[in-house]
């Protein structure tokens, strides 16, 4: 109540209901009155009550089924619909009344679906929440992978499809001399059959988005061995056959390994690297005479090793280190170097006293072995001494005449007044062959003589002759008194 506190006639009292209330009565003004009585008036609160709330289509209200004042209402979009509005609540007001509210619930829709290359769509043609469209491969294509169902989702988007369709290529490629090892509806592996190996190329077939198979390049070729025909040319140098792709190098390795029966300290062992794209790749080789060898040719990136074995022929032995005199001495010594290699295959050397007494002859390559004894009436060409390799180290000294035995041969005293040549021969035996060098080492002289040689013209120094004579042939040399 609103008043005075008086209560005369004529006062009044104004009448308001508590908040939460409303008057539901007529007027709210009681006045008194001349007979001492305040007029009755209907004034009446009740509590306000906003009764139901408004209803929105597609909605559903979430609330405490209270509709007092200050009591809310909260809409949501029933299932398959969306707020487009934004604001989705109401309140009941002091008026008695739920503020207003312009909420719209709209359909969801996913609108139309992706189509997908190769692939067809089965569905029912509503592109509402929870539609379902499956995507299936067309005729001649084939589900590869991915995920082939689309929903419609409450964001109004298509759910994601990674399906993919790969076409079908039919029989796949033949290729010669291959068979399939490994086989899908879109790839295939091929690889050559046993006695072939591949070639290059590429040893698979894939089926592409047009249904043609993308054929293997792959070439299988009969299998050979990387090396193949070896042969020994000329006694120093090596060919094979190279079984390879035609364009590239190949690395190999070259082992020689040498021996000599007759010979038992005697090695030769060497290993040599060669790069090569010939079809008959060659290495010719420094190698040594009467010796056995076993070539070993190993072609690195296939691993695999030739072998061949052979032997090297007798040559002319090597000239000996020699300092040609001319004494005039009854022992004359006389000095030669052997050849520097160690190795070289001479057998012996033989030393020959040629007297220069009327015409003689002698013969480098005769197999003749004339001793003193024999020679000794007739006063001929005879060997005075034999020295066998194994005696001889780096050099070796020799007194012609000494009077002792060399090799079993008598070197006897040469006699006084009297002119000699002395020859050495170089002798190498080996397998049945022999070969021979000769070369003049001095001229003991007693008188005047001259030698005449055939077929051959020392210019110069007797050391060239000596040299010269040493080139592989044989001559016969004639001496005549003059």
């Amino acid at each position: 109540m609103f008043w005075d506190q008086r209560t005369n006639m004529g006062s009044e009292v104004f009448y308001q209901c508590n908040f939460g209330y409303k008057n539901v009565g007529e007027g709210n003004v009681s006045h008194c009155m001349a007979d001492g009585a305040w007029d009755q008036i209907t004034f009446l609160c009740e509590e306000i009550d906003c009764g139901e709330p408004l209803f929105i289509p597609n909605t559903k209200m979430i609330w405490n089924r209270t509709s007092l004042i200050g009591s809310v209402v909260y809409y949501q979009c029933v299932e398959g619909y969306y707020n487009t509005s934004g604001i989705n609540y109401t309140e009941c007001g002091e008026n008695g009344l739920w503020t207003d509210i312009k909420l719209q619930c709209e359909e969801v829709n996913c609108g139309p679906p992706l189509t997908l290359p190769h692939a067809n769509m089965q569905w029912t043609n509503r592109t509402g929440l929870g539609s379902v469209i499956e995507y299936i491969c067309k005729q001649g294509f084939y589900q590869a992978g991915g995920n082939s169902l689309s929903t419609c989702t409450p964001s109004g988007q298509w759910g994601i499809v990674s399906i993919i369709c790969k076409a079908k290529c039919g029989p796949v490629p033949a290729l010669a001399n291959s068979e399939v090892v490994w086989q899908n509806v879109s790839a295939v592996m091929h690889r050559c059959v046993e006695g072939f190996h591949s070639w290059r190329g590429r040893n698979t077939s894939l089926c592409d988005i047009h249904g043609k198979w993308q054929s293997a390049t792959i070439r299988c070729r009969e299998i050979k061995p990387p090396i193949s025909d070896l042969v020994f040319l000329n006694e120093k140098c090596l060919r094979w056959k190279a079984d390879k792709y035609e364009a590239d190098a190949e690395n190999y390795q070259v082992e020689i390994v040498g021996f000599r029966a007759y010979q038992r300290s005697f090695h030769d062992k060497r290993k040599k690297l060669l790069r090569s794209i010939s079809d008959h790749p060659e290495i010719c080789l420094n190698l040594l005479p009467v010796t056995n060898y076993t070539f070993s040719i190993t072609a690195l990136s296939a691993r695999f090793t030739s072998t061949l074995t052979a032997k090297t022929s007798l040559r002319e032995p090597q000239a000996p280190e020699i300092v040609y005199s001319e004494v005039e001495a009854p022992l004359p010594t006389l000095w030669l170097r052997r050849f520097p290699n160690t190795l070289d295959p001479i057998s012996f050397y033989q030393v020959f006293v040629c007297p220069l007494d009327g015409f003689l002859l002698f013969d480098c390559s005769s197999t003749r072995n004339p001793d003193f004894s024999i020679q000794r009436k007739s006063h001929g060409l005879y060997i005075t001494a034999q020295v066998h390799l194994i005696d001889v180290w780096k050099k070796m000294n020799l007194t012609v005449g000494d009077g002792r035995y060399y090799g079993g041969f008598y070197n006897a005293p040469l006699q006084n007044g009297r002119d000699y040549y002395i020859i050495l021969r170089a002798v190498s035996h080996w397998g049945g062959a022999s070969k021979h060098c000769c070369f003049i080492w001095a001229k003991v002289s007693g008188t005047s003589y001259l030698m005449k040689v055939s077929s051959l013209y020392a210019a110069g120094s007797i050391g060239v002759v000596a040299l010269a004579m040493c080139l592989g042939y044989c001559y016969t040399w004639f001496f005549k008194k003059t």
